[in-house]
């Protein structure tokens, strides 16, 4: 055999990276579609294209139906605090009233005890009848008894007051939350960018009429990339979320990882999402192409030797090991994981032996060959 014909290698040690290589397509991350969150006519503030910011205006949406509920329940909320603050005014008069009651039956309590004392004072000296006297305590009596009365009244109206005025309290915060989600309505009436980006479609003609739920504008974030890669059919059941990948990108290879995996096989492909575990490349543009190197199995301090055509041929069974006198020597090897560059060496080989790589399919009955020059 002629050495110029053929390609050798040396069995090395080292670890072993097994991956392959797939073309990617730059997709965004984030890149969500803004809804009218009304029916009402369109007013555009940007154009495709335009740079934005987050909290910037994108568009406004005018609801004369949204904006009438809300003057609507706003002018209840007006009511029921106008409610509340006359009850509050009737309670405080509801308590003057019933403290005028009750001062009035003390004044009256007091009469009656000092009469009581004055008619003890008579009785011892006769100077009054039994019956007066009698009178003067059944007198005291009553007082004492509508000063009692008079101090519940006041307790029971003030409870009664205070409870009124805690339903008419609650109608108000009630009416207060519903005046607030139509706040928060009108509010969205203004449709805003919720990331900074750049203005992707838009799907509707300034002052068009749109319904509720119906899509206006999407916005890309450019600052959120991911790669799009197809991944042949048969490494599907090789593939797994979490692996590493390199995305080459201007003669620089940034780190990854497969963060998603398509659940099916269209047109004998896998589709997958690479995000950037690191640094994202500066000056990416959406839909630009990349290499991608998917690394799916890392194998540690391992016999490794370059993949050739040697190891397709005759099943990756067999391999020639050249000596120092030009010989070359049929060996049995078995071989393991392969990447696009290198092969696992599981057995037959030893470090350092020189291996014939490429084809070896018109020699590979033989038992030795002569390599000359």
């Amino acid at each position: 055999c002629i050495r110029d014909s053929i390609r050798t290698a040396v069995v090395q040690r080292g670890d072993l990276i097994r991956d392959i290589n797939v073309q990617g397509r730059v997709v965004a991350a984030v890149s969500p579609t803004l809804y009218s969150p009304a029916t009402g006519t369109v007013s555009l503030e940007v154009l495709p294209g335009d740079i934005v910011t987050v909290g910037q205006v994108l568009a406004g949406i005018d609801s004369p139906e949204v904006r009438a509920e809300f003057l609507q329940e706003q002018s209840s909320l007006d009511r029921l605090r106008a409610e509340l603050e006359r009850e509050k005014i009737q309670a405080r008069k509801a308590k003057v009233k019933s403290q005028q009651t009750i001062d009035l039956a003390n004044v009256k309590l007091t009469a009656a005890e000092r009469e009581m004392r004055r008619a003890d004072e008579s009785i011892r000296t006769n100077a009054i009848s039994e019956i007066d006297y009698e009178r003067a305590r059944d007198e005291l009596a009553r007082a004492r008894v509508e000063h009692d009365h008079a101090v519940q009244d006041a307790q029971l109206e003030a409870e009664s007051l205070e409870f009124e005025a805690q339903t008419r309290q609650l109608a108000v915060d009630r009416q207060q939350l519903v005046v607030g989600e139509l706040a928060r309505r009108v509010e969205d009436l203004s449709i805003r960018s919720p990331v900074n980006g750049i203005v992707g479609n838009v799907e509707i003609e300034q002052k068009a009429l749109v319904n509720e739920n119906a899509p206006l504008i999407t916005v890309v974030d450019l600052t959120a990339f991911e790669v799009e890669v197809r991944i042949p059919e048969a490494y599907a059941d090789d593939l797994g979320i979490g692996l590493g990948a390199n995305v080459q990108y201007n003669a620089e290879e940034y780190r990854g990882n497969l963060v998603s995996l398509s659940p099916e096989v269209v047109n004998s492909e896998v589709v997958g999402r690479i995000r950037f575990a690191g640094e994202v490349p500066a000056n990416l543009r959406q839909n630009q192409r990349v290499t991608v190197r998917v690394m799916m199995d890392e194998l540690i301090n391992v016999l490794k030797l370059q993949r050739g055509s040697f190891a397709d041929t005759g099943g990756g069974r067999v391999a020639f090991v050249l000596s120092e006198n030009g010989l070359a020597e049929r060996r049995a090897v078995s071989l393991g994981a392969r990447s696009a560059s290198e092969v696992q060496v599981i057995s037959g080989l030893a470090e350092g032996d020189r291996v014939i790589i490429s084809s070896i399919a018109d020699f590979e009955d033989y038992e030795t060959i002569q390599i000359v020059n």
